[in-house]
This record gives structure tokens, C-alpha cells and sequence, in this order.
């Protein structure tokens, strides 16, 4: 056992021997061991791991450079800054498995907008960042200037005009550790999340371009560029926690350069790991064993590859904990 390391990190390396136990341990060292190598490491987030509160392990991952670009879902865009700005007005539910219908519209009626155990206060939440999110979009649209989702947000947090509202430890947001390192975010399906919503309906109300936010297609196109310029030597990993469009976007990058683009140099991830607990059966993506991958041509068959099938709110913090030799 290393004595360089902290505490949890001894426990995990003292207890986790079997099972998904020792999975997570592996996927942890090869995570370790691909940076140690000068690889890069992309994460992608799925679910409500921001309202999870990954913030607390993820944002000194950025700040350490343990990750290079991040892809995640419009929910976990946002949902990370509200819990900056909005944290003491989250109510929490603890027997949400025994609320009925009227319990839920109750909920509702009182401005609450359900997470699995967690409530988001629509308006010290969503109205909060809504107010300032609109005039960095106007002024945009105004000076005929179009940005990325995640390029707006970091122009708000960056501005200090949310500072008023803070309400956690600033060095817990992982948004705001990767907008002050302008750390390369994707963010496929934006327009599925409360932002995007509202930003439609300032389309539809003709009071903004629908042109002023840039396309998931030029997210493609922008990764695309990224990832030929950055998979030299070791190449980039992929840390994957959960499924859905924040995994299966920016992981096809690699077939569409190789098969589409003729680039037939073009390296594969270079690691791959996955924390999810869906059933590895029906057609699901986010069900799908690393070796599918290999048929897509997103991994080679030399490819280290993990899968925890576990719960991300419990192991992607742990992983990150030895990474970060805690």
C-alpha cells in the first residue's frame, strides 16, 4: 500500500479487493496509469450528477488537469450552477418512494421541480440564472456574435454577477473550476434542458436568433478538430459515467473521423470506462458492454476497458478520490 496517499485511498485499496469493488479499483488505476502515460481524459456526465453534487470531487479534478474536456448533458450544465446560487432553498425528500400523485402536484404547486430525493426551487434556481443568462444572449444576438451553451455560462460566471448569490463554497462548483481554466466542454442536446427551453421560447417569441446558439452539429464539427489536435502519444480516454446522448455523442467522434473523413490514421480512444447500473440486455446503449464498441470502431481491441456497474453518485466520487491520492 502507497503511503503517499490519504486516507480514502488507503481504505479503498485496503477493502475493495472483489467484485465491483475491484473494478472500481482497476478503472481508478487505469485512469491513473493513462495520465501517468501523458494521455488526456475525457469525462462525460449523464443524469443529475450535478444536483448529485459531483461538484465537490469533480471541480479539484479540473483544477489538478486530471480531466481535458468534459461532455455533458444541458441538465448537468446548469444544474451545477443553480446549486451554487440557489443551495440553501433545495429541499430534500428522503421518502420520495412513498410520494403519491397529489404529493408530486403539491410539489409542483410550490415551485419544486423533483430529482429523485432532491427538489430544485424554480425560482431562486432557474429564475436566478435566467434573468442574467437573457442579457448575455441579447447582447449577443444584438452584436450579431454566436457562441456554444457552455460558452454563455462561462461568460455569466466569469462576469461575477451571480457572486452575490453564492450560497456553497465557490471551490465546490466544477463549473466554475472549468470556466476560470476555459476547460473544452461538449454539450449534445442542449435544447432538452430548463436553459434551452427558455431559450426556445425567446426564439419562438421572436426575441432572439435561433442562429445566436451554435448547433450540436458544430459541437461535432469543434470536437472533431479538437480531438485530431490533442490524441498524439497516449492518446484520450474516456471516463463514462452513466449513458445517453453525453456518451454516445462525443464517442462516435472517432468512427465518424475514421469511416466518414477517410482519416484512416486517426487513433481510438485510447481508454474507456463506465459507470452505470442499467441491465446489459434490450438494445440499450447505456447496457452495452465495451467490446460493442469495438464493432463501431470507437475502441480497439487493445483498448483498456472497465465497466462498474455500480452507482455513479457512490463511485465516480470514490475514483476520483484516488486520482486525486485523497
Amino acid at each position: 500500500m502507497s503511503t503517499t496517499r490519504g486516507p480514502i485511498s488507503q481504505f479503498m485499496e485496503r477493502n475493495y479487493l472483489h467484485f465491483n469493488a475491484a473494478a472500481m479499483m482497476d478503472a481508478a488505476k487505469g485512469y491513473e496509469t493513462h495520465l501517468d502515460e501523458g494521455g488526456k481524459m475525457m469525462i462525460t456526465l449523464a443524469g443529475a450528477m450535478s444536483t448529485a453534487e459531483l461538484g465537490i470531487s469533480l471541480a479539484e479534478m479540473i483544477r489538478q488537469d486530471k480531466v481535458s474536456i468534459i461532455s455533458c448533458t444541458g441538465a448537468n450544465l446548469e444544474e451545477d450552477i443553480m446549486n451554487l446560487v440557489a443551495h440553501s432553498h433545495y429541499k430534500r425528500v428522503p421518502n420520495y418512494r412513498d410520494l403519491s400523485p397529489q404529493d408530486e402536484w403539491d410539489l409542483l404547486e410550490n415551485h419544486y421541480n423533483r430529482v429523485t430525493d432532491t427538489c430544485i426551487p424554480e425560482e431562486e434556481a432557474f429564475r436566478r440564472l435566467q434573468k442574467h443568462i437573457y442579457k448575455i444572449w441579447k447582447d449577443a444576438d444584438n452584436a450579431g456574435e454566436r457562441y456554444f451553451p457552455h460558452e454563455f455560462m462561462y461568460k455569466m460566471l466569469l462576469s461575477g454577477d451571480l457572486e452575490q448569490y453564492y450560497e456553497i463554497d465557490p471551490k465546490n462548483s466544477w463549473m466554475l473550476a472549468a470556466a476560470e481554466k476555459n476547460l473544452p466542454i461538449v454539450v449534445p442536446g442542449w435544447e432538452d434542458s430548463t436553459m434551452g427551453n427558455i431559450f426556445a421560447s425567446y426564439v419562438m417569441k421572436s426575441e432572439v436568433k435561433a442562429t445566436t446558439m451554435k448547433s450540436g452539429i458544430e459541437y461535432m464539427g469543434w470536437l472533431a478538430d479538437w480531438y485530431i489536435n490533442n490524441s498524439e502519444g497516449k492518446g484520450i480516454g474516456f471516463f463514462q459515467i452513466g449513458g445517453g446522448i453525453a456518451g454516445d455523442f462525443p464517442i462516435c467522434v472517432v468512427p465518424m473521423l475514421y469511416q466518414d473523413m477517410e482519416m484512416e490514421n486517426i487513433p481510438f480512444w485510447s481508454y474507456f470506462c463506465q459507470i452505470s447500473d442499467s441491465t446489459t440486455s434490450y438494445g440499450s446503449y447505456s447496457g452495452a458492454v465495451p467490446n460493442e464498441k469495438i464493432t463501431w470502431g470507437k475502441l480497439d481491441i487493445h483498448t483498456p476497458k472497465f465497466i462498474v456497474e455500480s452507482d455513479a453518485t457512490i463511485v465516480a466520487p470514490l475514483i476520483f478520490a484516488w486520482i486525486l491520492k485523497m
